[in-house]
């Protein structure tokens, strides 16, 4: 009897189960995300090495941060601090992790926790989906905790596939900019939609 075909890309991952960073100050980072933020620990894991070649000996540890997902960090015994200097701040703080709660008030619960630490929330700002506070965790990682301020909605969806589908077009040819971002997804909505205004309703 053979087996059904099934869809080579069927979407069949269930979120995240843990990411991961490395820490040189393991004690900083179990008080942030422990006694700041109240974030459980629920696994550990000690190895002496990994893998091939010389590997040094390290313990991983894992924080439960909700729904089954958890926020892990390796902290590697006798590697001393370092960051590559080549990598730009603005692309340093680009790779950030985002927590997501249900409301204003827990939104704001957390900033309580983080202002009367000694990490103070940054900022706090509203997009066009969301509201977010910001702050630095001990290793110099940005993180995000962010509550939603409207419900994603059919026409979300619609935008985002427009975007990014104009993102893949201008960054492929030379000099992308915003400017031809722009103009280039007015172009794929006129090309997409005209003469089906029935296709994109607003609430």
């Amino acid at each position: 009897m053979s087996s059904p075909e099934r869809d080579p890309l069927a979407h069949t991952v269930r979120g995240v189960d843990h990411a991961a960073f490395p820490t040189f100050d393991p004690r900083a980072t179990i008080t942030f995300y422990r006694d700041v933020l109240g974030f459980p620990v629920v696994h550990a894991t000690c190895a002496l090495g990994w893998g091939p070649g010389e590997h040094p000996d390290f313990i991983h540890f894992f924080f439960d941060i909700g729904n089954g997902d958890r926020l892990a960090f390796f902290y590697y015994f006798g590697v001393e601090p370092y960051r590559d200097a080549e990598i730009p701040d603005l692309l340093h703080r680009a790779r950030h992790l985002a927590i997501h709660v249900d409301g204003e008030a827990d939104l704001l619960e957390y900033r309580r926790r983080l202002d009367s630490s000694d990490w103070p929330c940054e900022l706090q700002v509203r997009h066009e989906t969301v509201e977010s506070i910001y702050v630095t965790d001990p290793n110099g990682y940005l993180m995000e905790v962010t509550r939603p301020l409207r419900t994603i909605t059919i026409e979300d969806d619609i935008d985002a596939n427009l975007s990014v589908d104009a993102l893949m077009e201008v960054t492929g040819e030379p000099g992308p900019s915003l400017e031809k971002f722009f103009a280039r997804k007015a172009k794929l909505i006129a090309e997409r939609y005209e003469g089906e205004p029935e296709l994109v309703t607003f609430a």
